[in-house]
């Protein structure tokens, strides 16, 4: 890790900060065309305590992995910081940064190698970082195994011999085997079926309290997210419009959004089908935002002014502790 930078006033120490965390990207350009920019981030600012889980919700191309990319250091952002513990990454050796921030991805048919045994992949991280001798390494590998629920035979596997559940087992037996301080959790269980996610879901809590861990929970399944996360954060068109405690969103959400998103859900009443949302539109383009509130357009309870101004993202009770504040950005929330 590079050097560090402030820590924010908080009683609880916080695992993740970010900072006005902004990504744009240039699009196109040439002799027949213009260059143009997509602002896939816009200041993007959360507080995440160790400890906890912070889900981040909202449809796709809204930025949500744009925004794990630059906490895993695989891009820069365009302004703004990230902080884990307090230390600024911006400078960080991308070797140092893995041993405090490890990534779960979606698909676990993809994320390993199909031509490594269990034990290697698993191990890599150790070998990598050379923790421990080989007879070593070979023992903490089986423990981690162990931890996930695999056998000590699952070891001289290989992934095609595995389940999806199982494969997905490996990944997170591979991302945890260091201890981190964060794990990114990208869609960790959607590409799984639906008897195996609960599995894997209890699997990711109990191993959270039992290593101390500190979760940022991606996904597009409200259900999961209620399962798993202390607070939550709704991003549109690459902005948070809402964060606040699961009770709180889920209860009573404030943004337009947000009630949008909770009435997609699909109820398990077949006859009932599929619910109208009343959001109109599709997701504009997000190379060309809309002027003022970007979800505007789409928005019910949209007026003249939401077209001119951009709400800004605030506490709806600056007298409440950081920790239970709702921060809604809409002007009427």
């Amino acid at each position: 890790m590079s050097s560090p930078s402030t820590v924010t006033n908080s009683s609880d120490p916080l695992a993740l900060e970010l900072c006005s965390l902004s990504k744009t990207f240039t699009l196109g350009g040439g002799m027949l065309h213009k260059s143009r920019t997509l602002q896939a981030v816009k200041d993007v600012s959360l507080r995440v305590p160790q400890g906890q889980v912070m889900g981040l919700v909202g449809e796709s191309g809204c930025g949500k992995s744009t925004l794990a990319k630059m906490l895993l250091g695989l891009t820069s952002p365009s302004s703004g910081d990230v902080l884990i513990n307090g230390k600024a990454i911006a400078n960080a050796n991308q070797k140092a940064l893995a041993r405090h921030i490890q990534p779960i991805f979606q698909d676990p048919y993809s994320s390993l190698n199909p031509r490594q045994r269990i034990a290697q992949i698993v191990g890599l991280p150790l070998r990598i970082h050379a923790i421990g001798t080989p007879k070593e390494q070979a023992v903490k590998v089986d423990e981690m195994l162990e931890m996930v629920g695999l056998p000590k035979r699952a070891a001289q596997q290989y992934p095609g011999q595995m389940s999806g559940g199982q494969r997905q087992r490996v990944a997170i037996a591979r991302a945890l085997i260091m201890r981190p301080d964060l794990v990114i959790c990208d869609e960790p269980t959607s590409a799984l079926d639906v008897s195996v996610q609960a599995q894997i879901l209890n699997l990711l809590l109990d191993l959270k309290d039992e290593f101390g861990l500190t979760y940022l929970f991606i996904s597009h399944d409200l259900a999961v997210v209620e399962h798993l996360a202390d607070r939550l954060a709704v991003m549109y068109l690459g902005q948070i419009v809402e964060e606040g405690t699961r009770e709180q969103i889920f209860t009573a959400p404030r943004h337009p959004y947000t009630q949008a998103l909770l009435a997609s859900a699909l109820t398990p009443e077949p006859d009932l089908g599929v619910p109208d949302i009343g959001l109109g539109a599709g997701q504009p383009d997000p190379s060309r935002p809309p002027s003022g509130c970007a979800f505007h357009p789409r928005c019910p309870m949209a007026q003249p002014e939401c077209s001119q101004q951009a709400p800004a993202l605030s506490a709806l009770d600056q007298a409440t502790p950081k920790s239970n504040q709702v921060r809604v950005a809409c002007h009427f929330s």
